[in-house]
């Protein structure tokens, strides 16, 4: 018997996400220059974080002996006015990671079973197996959530699905139309966790809409992130907005102090910096616009996206991800999302994407 089987086996059947390969694990693997690296693999904010963000993470350091507001007052306060909700409808998270996982230890036994798309955030699965629930995949449709399947795969034992909209990480859509049909049909006794990690680089006249859904839906939960347009990935932090008794249920397996201080400071700046996200917006659209056309006239496929990534169908990606490797140049393959013939690609600066797309076609001549 091995120590390891002290843990249940649904545990132990776990295959631990990967992470994006950091620059300096590449560096030292293939002898590059960290300078000459450009990462393109974890859809993070090529701008890095907002000029208020970083004057608020200075003047946190200060106070950084001591431990952070386990309510998250000041954040909270932020978050309700900035998206009209009450202080007791937030759930605050290590990231909107975070707020999945609460939402399926508060609410999954192993007796349970969650819904979830092919094709979607490899987490929802994570999440569900760490309970011991049982997870239904329902097959993706043009690369997104076919939502009259996910109704038809709902049982008794039904208690949360998931849906990301834009979608990881085909950047798919839903439209806010379709979404509210089916938030509408799914049983009041099922979640919905609506992650919308990406809310931020959708036009307005995309916008779900969705926050305005909560005083209709007590079985909605909507995860966000400034992770992502707020360039705050490395400090994790993310919020879920829900019905106040949901909230409630939520915060009682939450750890405390799982928001640190200086990730609570720099996220109420940056809530408070709508230029940055503007900025933000506005470089992602001409940077999508840069790599589409470029691996266009390459004569690659590409599944169009509404997210600040594009996955790109090159045929044998784990070959194509190796040579781009080798060029200082970090995608993410994704295999493991059962699409073995694509790489999904972060919009990077202009320079980064031109040398990305300089490689590629490199690689497709050689």
């Amino acid at each position: 018997m091995s120590i390891a089987d002290l843990a249940p086996e649904y545990i132990r059947n776990i295959a631990p996400y990967q992470g994006g390969k950091p620059i300096t694990e590449l560096a030292r693997e293939m002898g590059l220059r960290v300078e000459d690296i450009v990462k393109l693999a974890s859809n993070e904010n090529p701008l890095g974080i907002s000029p208020k963000a970083e004057y608020a993470i200075q003047e946190a350091l200060f106070d950084i002996a001591r431990y952070p507001d386990g309510n998250s007052f000041a954040l909270r306060d932020a978050v309700s006015k900035k998206y009209d909700v009450a202080p007791h409808q937030i759930v605050f998270g290590n990231g909107s990671n975070d707020i999945l996982e609460l939402a399926a230890r508060a609410f999954l036994t192993s007796d349970c079973e969650t819904i979830y798309s092919q094709h979607a955030f490899a987490v929802y699965p994570l999440v569900t197996q760490a309970t011991g629930a049982t997870g239904i995949v329902v097959p993706a449709k043009n690369y997104g959530h076919d939502l009259t399947a996910m109704l038809a795969a709902i049982t008794p034992k039904t208690r949360i699905i998931f849906v990301a909209n834009p979608n990881n990480p085909t950047g798919t859509l839903l439209g806010r139309d379709e979404l509210y049909a089916f938030l509408k049909q799914v049983p009041k006794q099922v979640l919905v966790v609506l992650d919308e990690a990406y809310d931020e680089y959708l036009p307005a006249a995309l916008k779900s809409e969705a926050i305005s859904w909560l005083n209709e839906f007590d079985n909605l939960i909507i995860s966000r992130t400034f992770s992502k347009a707020y360039g705050l990935a490395g400090l994790r932090v993310g919020f879920g907005l829900c019905h106040a008794e949901v909230a409630d249920i939520m915060n009682r397996v939450r750890q405390p102090f799982n928001v640190n201080s200086i990730a609570q400071a720099a996220a109420v700046a940056s809530l408070a910096d709508d230029d940055f996200v503007a900025r933000s917006y506005a470089l992602n659209q001409a940077g999508m616009a840069q790599l589409t056309q470029g691996v266009e006239k390459l004569g690659f496929e590409y599944i169009p996206s509404f997210a600040n990534f594009v996955s790109i169908k090159v045929g044998n990606a784990a070959d194509y991800n190796q040579q781009l490797l080798k060029n200082g140049v970090i995608v993410r393959p994704i295999a493991n999302y059962e699409m073995p013939e694509y790489i999904r690609v972060s919009i990077g600066l202009f320079s980064e994407n031109a040398k990305f797309l300089e490689v590629l076609e490199k690689i497709k001549q050689a």
